[in-house]
């Protein structure tokens, strides 16, 4: 966690030391919730390229562990029938909004519990429409997910037109809304820690920096700041750099 309250100050404190004028609480928790996703699906990038990556040195290993530790806040197992819903369609089940992405489906066929083969559409499409040696069954079913619409073939009896129901899910969900809250006293907003409006992010503690810069950029950009734009950009730059360091 990443309290709010903190990153609010240090984006005060460095647009006032470059004479930037003042971020109001409504334009900070704009930019905050939008620098939290950015970082958010930086997790996701990461991870691609760290897959493609050979080779296993500690380096590699270390940042894999990181990248673990940040995610972990965000992964949730769930029955699937109490967070699904029938796609009106009449096909598939709806996945929720707050879900960011699915990593694991499982299903039961009775006896044991199968992990679904999440396949692109074609890929779904051609494994549906092959032989008897391809076809998803009651051991190897197959998953895919598009439009926010999840499907899943296989069961005992083959039926491509009629998608089963999966038992859980192993998925990210998105990060919570963030906000500063706050009350005004004489024209001037003080923080509100006991407020239902105070959400803090859930990001890691190790991101801190890099949401004060990128709320800067983001203030700097909206509020036609070239320069402390510019300014918030050089910082996260040189934070990026030194953590490659």
């Amino acid at each position: 966690m990443v309290n709010i309250d903190t990153v609010y100050q240090r984006v005060l404190a460095i647009a006032n030391k470059e004479q930037r004028g003042y971020i109001t609480p409504q334009e900070f928790n704009l930019f905050a919730n939008q620098a939290q996703m950015e970082i958010f699906e930086q997790y996701f990038y990461d991870l691609n390229q760290q897959t493609r990556i050979p080779g296993n040195d500690s380096v590699h290993a270390d940042f894999d562990d990181m990248l673990e530790e940040k995610l972990q806040v965000f992964e949730n197992i769930d029955e699937a029938a109490t967070i699904l819903s029938y796609a009106t369609s009449g096909t598939g089940f709806v996945l929720p909004d707050y879900i960011y992405r699915v990593s694991k489906i499982e299903f039961n066929n009775g006896t044991t519990t199968a992990d679904c083969d999440i396949l692109k559409t074609k890929d779904f499409s051609d494994s549906i429409n092959g032989g008897p040696l391809t076809r998803p069954n009651n051991t190897r079913p197959i998953a895919n997910i598009r439009n926010n619409i999840i499907n899943v073939i296989g069961g005992t009896t083959f039926n491509p037109t009629t998608p089963i129901t999966p038992t859980s899910l192993i998925y990210f969900k998105k990060p919570s809304q963030v906000g500063w809250g706050y009350y005004v006293v004489g024209l001037k907003a003080l923080y509100d820690s006991t407020s239902p409006a105070t959400l803090h992010f859930e990001l890691h503690p190790s991101d801190e920096t890099e949401l004060v810069y990128k709320v800067l950029k983001l203030a700097g950009v909206s509020l036609k700041s070239a320069d402390l734009a510019s300014s918030a950009q050089n910082m996260e730059n040189t934070q990026i750099q030194q953590e490659k360091q």
